[in-house]
């Protein structure tokens, strides 16, 4: 009988099962037209299944086209994307995969090129749009955004769980509701960017009244028996910004209001944070909140090795571990981590003359 390790131990939530806990990080790809995803993504994102991770998270996702990071990003606010997103998870569950999809809006970091072309703000000259935020401050040498008045703000609750209702038309198995790396929500519930005085400004309470107002709206329309996630930014690495004592209040809202899994990752709320980079330096932070708020996380960031990914699986750092670039360089890393690791993991029949050397 194979050996089980902790990595490759199936994890239920909901009424979802998933096969293992090596799971794939969205990662925007830059390669949409009109939020559409095309072959690209399919491909793209079929490798990983084909390599044999548990879960994939699709990309950021836009819930209205002013949310996407750049006019190149993916969104859910039409059926053409819903039939586009389809067609990939179809793909995706054929091979055993489950999917998920990350929700957001960008907020005043929006309207920006592809990393390979500077990641600037785009004027609407040259497809970009006015962007919007908790507040009037630019981040970094990014165009100034607009305030959002607070009836704007009382709106977003709906364009999540619009967005929400066609993931579900699109096949996916879970939503994750994208509240770090300084984007939307995340420029609500950080001290260092939110300057409101009225209902969504001021106190802890009020700062993160948005987030929840999303949640509630999302659980509501996301179906009763599929997972959902939030991925939030566990510390701004900056004085006087939000801490890791401040994600677990959070998350423990957050779990109240049905929320399964905190994909516990940091930064992004505002340029030149000194972020203290190093294997795994992420970890402490979802053990922090699975710990403090009793609630199932995931960790990311710098995760290279199976005995590395194993090590904090077994110890109850996570429930599992988000891989982002090591996958990119390698999308079997699944299969053959589970080789290293004395586990089972399905090798498609098409690849298993490549199992052993």
């Amino acid at each position: 009988m194979p050996v089980v390790s902790h990595l490759f131990e199936p994890i239920k939530l909901r009424d979802l099962v998933i096969r293992n806990r090596a799971w794939v990080s969205p990662m925007c790809q830059y390669s949409a037209t009109d939020g559409v995803p095309d072959d690209w993504h399919l491909v793209h994102l079929g490798q990983f299944a084909t390599g044999g991770a548990g879960l994939i998270i699709s990309e950021a996702t836009a819930v209205v086209p002013e949310g996407r990071i750049s006019p190149q990003d993916t969104g859910l606010w039409n059926d053409e994307q819903v039939a586009a997103w389809r067609r990939i998870n179809d793909f995706l569950h054929a091979q055993g995969a489950a999917t998920g999809v990350q929700l957001a809006h960008a907020g005043r970091k929006a309207s920006t090129s592809a990393p390979w072309e500077g990641g600037q703000t785009v004027p609407a000259s040259e497809g970009g749009w006015e962007t919007v935020s908790s507040t009037a401050n630019a981040f970094g040498n990014n165009a100034a955004p607009r305030a959002l008045t607070e009836a704007e703000v009382a709106e977003l609750p709906a364009q999540f769980a619009a967005a929400a209702r066609r993931a579900e038309q699109a096949g996916f198995d879970v939503v994750e509701l994208h509240f770090a790396h300084g984007y939307l929500a995340h420029q609500f519930y950080s001290p260092l960017v939110n300057d409101r005085t009225d209902r969504y400004g001021g106190d802890f309470d009020n700062r993160v009244r948005v987030l929840l107002e999303i949640t509630d709206a999302v659980r509501e329309a996301w179906p009763a028996d599929r997972p959902l996630f939030a991925r939030i930014s566990a510390t701004d690495w900056v004085e006087g910004g939000w801490t890791g004592e401040d994600s677990v209040r959070l998350s423990r809202l957050l779990a109240e209001r049905g929320v399964d899994l905190v994909d516990a990752s940091t930064g992004g709320a505002v340029p030149k944070a000194e972020i203290p980079i190093s294997a795994g330096y992420q970890v402490r932070f979802a053990r922090q909140v699975r710990t403090g708020a009793d609630v199932p996380t995931a960790a990311v960031g710098l995760i290279t090795s199976p005995e590395q990914a194993e090590e904090i699986v077994a110890s109850g750092s996570a429930d599992a571990v988000l891989l982002g670039r090591e996958l990119l360089r390698d999308p079997h890393w699944p299969l053959r981590a589970a080789d290293r690791l004395h586990a089972d993991n399905i090798w498609p029949k098409q690849y298993e003359r490549a199992r052993r050397i």
